[in-house]
């Protein structure tokens, strides 16, 4: 018997919620959530999701950003595929080391006012999250993926079939 695969979705838009636990259980998933980062770290551990999806914005700015990095830097977490839904415009490379792609970004007058730069290589699909806290201190990791706000089946659903099977749906 296989086992369905568990994705658990952190927002605090019921609405959001309910849209993305219909789209992902038609196609079979366990979808969990979670409204907060307190809740949504508590799910993490309880529920060992096999896949989290992040909003940005939550109750602080930075809220989701927050989660995502503190679940990167766990050692029993950091294996765990991230999606980032976001408003924020993606800003995408062709170069994979997105990290650095991300710096020269913050460096460019056009970009150096942004306190969030969501950095994408469109070949290796790697991306990762560069932003400057309430302290203004610069952040990076790195994460699977971004979704734009608001959820689409159309990108949603390839995204998670590609984080979990390794294949994209059309």
């Amino acid at each position: 018997m296989e086992t369905r695969k568990k994705i658990l979705i952190v927002d605090d838009d019921i609405d959001i919620i309910n849209v993305v636990v219909a789209l992902l259980a038609s196609r079979g998933y366990d979808v969990v959530s979670a409204n907060n980062k307190a809740e949504g770290l508590e799910m993490i551990k309880s529920e060992k999701p096999d896949l989290a999806i992040l909003d940005v914005m939550m109750t602080t700015p930075f809220e989701g950003f927050e989660l995502a990095k503190e679940i990167v830097e766990d050692p029993a977490l950091k294996d765990l595929p991230i999606i980032m839904q976001t408003s924020i415009d993606v800003l995408e490379t062709t170069k994979p080391y997105v990290q650095e792609m991300a710096r020269q970004f913050r460096h460019d007058p056009a970009f150096s006012d942004l306190r969030v730069i969501l950095v994408k290589d469109v070949v290796s699909g790697s991306a990762g999250v560069d932003y400057l806290n309430e302290a203004g201190s610069n952040i990076w990791f790195p994460v699977n993926a971004f979704i734009k706000k608001p959820v689409s089946a159309e990108v949603l659903l390839p995204e998670v079939e590609r984080l979990l099977n390794g294949v994209a749906v059309n």
